[in-house]
C-alpha cells in the first residue's frame, strides 16, 4: 500500500456495537421491507428456504472477508486484498466496482426517500427532501467517524426493533390469537403447498433474496476504523449473520402464517410493504404511517452506509495508486473529505438522471446493483483463495480462519454464476450484459492508467 504522510491515517473510532449495526444497517433495508413481497410472489412459503440458502452462502463470504479483514484490518478491505494477493487489475476492478455498487444503491435510496416524505406531504417536492438528506448525511460523514457510527447504530436499531415487534406480535397471533382465534401455521402449506411454484419459483426468488443480503460486507470496509479489529470483526461476523437470518426468516414466517401468501402477492398488495399489510391485519393503528417512517429511516440508513463506504473505498483506491491521490486527503477529524464529497456529488448527479429517465428505471438500477454485488462477492471468494495460499506459504498463523476452505470458495463462485444465469432467465438482460461491459470499461481505464505512467505500490 502507498504509505501515508505521518499522522495521515483514518481514526479507529468504531466500537463493536457500531461494527455490528453497520452491517445490519446495510443488509436490513428496502430489500426486506419491500422486496420481500416480490420474493414471496415468486415462490410462496418456500421463500423461507431461499433465505436459508442465500444466508448460508453470504455467511461463507462473510467468513472469508472476516478472515482477511481480521488478519489485515485496513480501509477498503477486499480492494486492498484483491490488489495485494491477486494483482493490480483485480484490485482496480474490486475497488471501482464496489464504489459503483454503492453509487447505484445510494441513488435508489436517495430517490425513494423523497417518495416516502411525499406520502405525508404530497405538495412538497420530493427532490428537495432528497437534497436535504444528501446534505445532512454528507455533513455527518465529514464530522467524525464516531458520529457516523452513532447515527448508523440508532438507524439500524429502529429497524431491528420494528422487526422484533412484528415477530413478537405475530407470535401472539399465531399461538394465542389477537382479536380472534390463533391462526397457527396452516397458511404455510394450505394454499398450494410449501412449494406452490415448484423448484423453478424457488430459484427465481434467489435473485431477489441475494439483493436483500447486500451490505453485509460493510464489516470489511469498516475494519480500518475499528478500535479493536482483531476482536470486533470476528465477533461482528459471527453475531450479525445469525441475527440477520432470525430477523429475515422469523419475520417472513410470521407474515406468511398470518396472511396466505396468495393475498400478499396480489397486484394491489405488491404496491405496499408486506410489513404494512401485517401490522394492519394485526390491528395496529396507523400501521401505514408507522411503517412509512420505518422505511424512511431504513433508506436514510442505507444511504448513510453508502456515503461512508464509498469514501473509504476511494481512499483505499488512492492509496493503491488506482485513483487520484487527492482522495487520500483527510480533514481535521481524520475523514477522507474529498472522497466523501466526490461520492456525494456523484450520487446527486445520478439522482438527477433518475428523475429524467422513463418509468422503470428504478428496477433496472436495482438489477444493475445486484450484478455489481455479485461481482464483489465472487471476487471475495476468489481473492480469499490467493490470500490463504500466501498465508500458508509464509507459515503465518491465521487469527479467524474461514471454515470449509477451499470447497466453500468454489461453492460460492458456482452459486453466483447460477444467480447471473437466473437474472438473464428472469428478464434482467441489461444487468447480465452490463457485467462484461463494465469489466471491459474498467480494463480500458486500467490500461490508460498504466500507460500514463501511474504507479501502484503494494505491501509485500
Amino acid at each position: 500500500m502507498m504509505s501515508e504522510k505521518k499522522g495521515e491515517h483514518l481514526e479507529r473510532g468504531l466500537k463493536n456495537r457500531h461494527i455490528q449495526m453497520i452491517a445490519l444497517g446495510g443488509a436490513i433495508g428496502t430489500g426486506l421491507f419491500y422486496g420481500s413481497g416480490e420474493a414471496i410472489a415468486l415462490t410462496g412459503p418456500s421463500i423461507i428456504l431461499a433465505y436459508i440458502i442465500g444466508g448460508a452462502i453470504i455467511y461463507m463470504i462473510m467468513r472469508m472477508l472476516g478472515e482477511m479483514a481480521t488478519q489485515e484490518p485496513v480501509s477498503g478491505a477486499f480492494s486492498h486484498f484483491a490488489y495485494k494477493y491477486w494483482g493490480p487489475f483485480p484490485g482496480f476492478l474490486a475497488g471501482w466496482n464496489y464504489w459503483l455498487l454503492y453509487i447505484l444503491v445510494s441513488m435508489v435510496e436517495l430517490t425513494v426517500i423523497g417518495a416516502y416524505v411525499h406520502y405525508w406531504l404530497p405538495e412538497f417536492p420530493p427532490w428537495i427532501t432528497s437534497l436535504a438528506v444528501l446534505v445532512f448525511i454528507t455533513l455527518i460523514n465529514l464530522m467524525n467517524v464516531k458520529l457516523y457510527g452513532e447515527f448508523e447504530f440508532w438507524f439500524a436499531l429502529l429497524k431491528v426493533v420494528t422487526i422484533v415487534c412484528l415477530i413478537v406480535l405475530g407470535g401472539i397471533v399465531i399461538f394465542f390469537g389477537l382479536n380472534g382465534p390463533a391462526v397457527g401455521f396452516t397458511n404455510l402449506w394450505g394454499h398450494g403447498g410449501f412449494f406452490p411454484k415448484g423448484s423453478a419459483g424457488l430459484l427465481m426468488a434467489l435473485t431477489v433474496v441475494m439483493f436483500s443480503f447486500g451490505g453485509t460486507e460493510l464489516v470489511g470496509i469498516a475494519a480500518g476504523e475499528a478500535d479493536d479489529p482483531r476482536t470486533s470483526i470476528p465477533r461482528a461476523v459471527k453475531q450479525v449473520m445469525w441475527r440477520i437470518l432470525i430477523f429475515y426468516i422469523g419475520a417472513l414466517i410470521v407474515i406468511m402464517c398470518i396472511m396466505p401468501w396468495t393475498d400478499i402477492s396480489t397486484k394491489e398488495s405488491l404496491m405496499t410493504s408486506p410489513f404494512v399489510l401485517i401490522f394492519t391485519k394485526i390491528g395496529i393503528p396507523a400501521a401505514a404511517h408507522i411503517m412509512n417512517f420505518v422505511v424512511l429511516t431504513a433508506a436514510i440508513s442505507v444511504y448513510n452506509s453508502g456515503i461512508y463506504s464509498n469514501g473509504r473505498m476511494l481512499y483505499s483506491l488512492a492509496e493503491q495508486g488506482n485513483a487520484p491521490k487527492l482522495f487520500m486527503k483527510l480533514n481535521a477529524n481524520k475523514i477522507p473529505q474529498v472522497a466523501v464529497l466526490f461520492s456525494s456529488l456523484c450520487t446527486l448527479l445520478v439522482v438527477v438522471v433518475n428523475y429524467l429517465v422513463p418509468d422503470g428505471a428504478f428496477m433496472r438500477i436495482m438489477s444493475l446493483a445486484t450484478a455489481a454485488a455479485l461481482i464483489t462477492w465472487m471476487m471475495i471468494a476468489l481473492v480469499h483463495l490467493f490470500f490463504r495460499q500466501k498465508m500458508v506459504a509464509k507459515n503465518e498463523a491465521i487469527t479467524f480462519k474461514s471454515p470449509l476452505y477451499p470447497v466453500a470458495n468454489f461453492i460460492c463462485v458456482a452459486f453466483f454464476l447460477m444467480i447471473i444465469a437466473l437474472l438473464y432467465i428472469n428478464g434482467s438482460h441489461i444487468a447480465v450484459y452490463a457485467i462484461p461491459a463494465w469489466i471491459g470499461v474498467l480494463f480500458i481505464g486500467f490500461l490508460f492508467k498504466s500507460m500514463s505512467g501511474s504507479t501502484t505500490k503494494a505491501e509485500v
